[in-house]
């Protein structure tokens, strides 16, 4: 788990996340989880790529094995059944949406520590703090924050069927940075 300020991203781990993704990763200011065997897992992007164009998703999960489960929990409907729980009957916000809504603050308060970017400003990621519209978002977030900041993420970590408790990197990394 890492928040800003970031150490700055290694070669081996820019690599790393290139080939996760399958394409040149983008904006690479710090790698905020990571496997157990060090590889990354959440790499944090710049709230501006170098070409200029504003990019919002400060946690973005990389792990081919995080994003499928992910991915799997999304296609099976969890995201309506836990936006359900955002909010009561009446409509009002639940304590989970009350969280939910300062999970989102959390979010704005790391991405803006690092450069305030005009064109995104209050937008966070995946459907905060209203609604859940990207889990992967979440789940990137959760991991990088730590328990208890995005519970959403938190709640979709529960329920996947992938841990960071344990490597399933196709190539395991050397360990983690010292």
């Amino acid at each position: 788990m890492t928040r800003p300020p970031f150490d700055p991203p290694r070669d081996i781990d820019v690599a790393v996340v290139t080939s996760q993704l399958g394409r040149p990763a983008r904006g690479v200011v710090g790698i905020a989880a990571r496997c157990i065997c060090g590889n990354p897992t959440v790499v944090a992007t710049a709230p501006r790529l170098d070409d200029g164009t504003p990019f919002p998703t400060l946690y973005y999960l990389s792990h081919p094995a995080a994003t499928s489960a992910v991915s799997t929990l999304e296609a099976t409907g969890v995201m309506a059944e836990l936006s359900e729980l955002l909010v009561d009957e009446t409509g009002a916000p639940t304590e989970l949406g009350r969280a939910y809504r300062a999970a989102h603050d959390s979010y704005l308060a790391d991405r803006e520590s690092l450069e305030v970017v005009e064109e995104i400003a209050g937008y966070s990621a995946g459907g905060m703090p209203d609604r859940i519209k990207c889990l992967h978002a979440l789940v990137a977030h959760a991991l990088a924050a730590g328990p208890g900041v995005n519970p959403i993420g938190d709640l979709a970590l529960a329920r996947a069927d992938w841990t960071p408790e344990r490597c399933e990197c196709a190539q395991p990394g050397p360990g983690a940075p010292e």
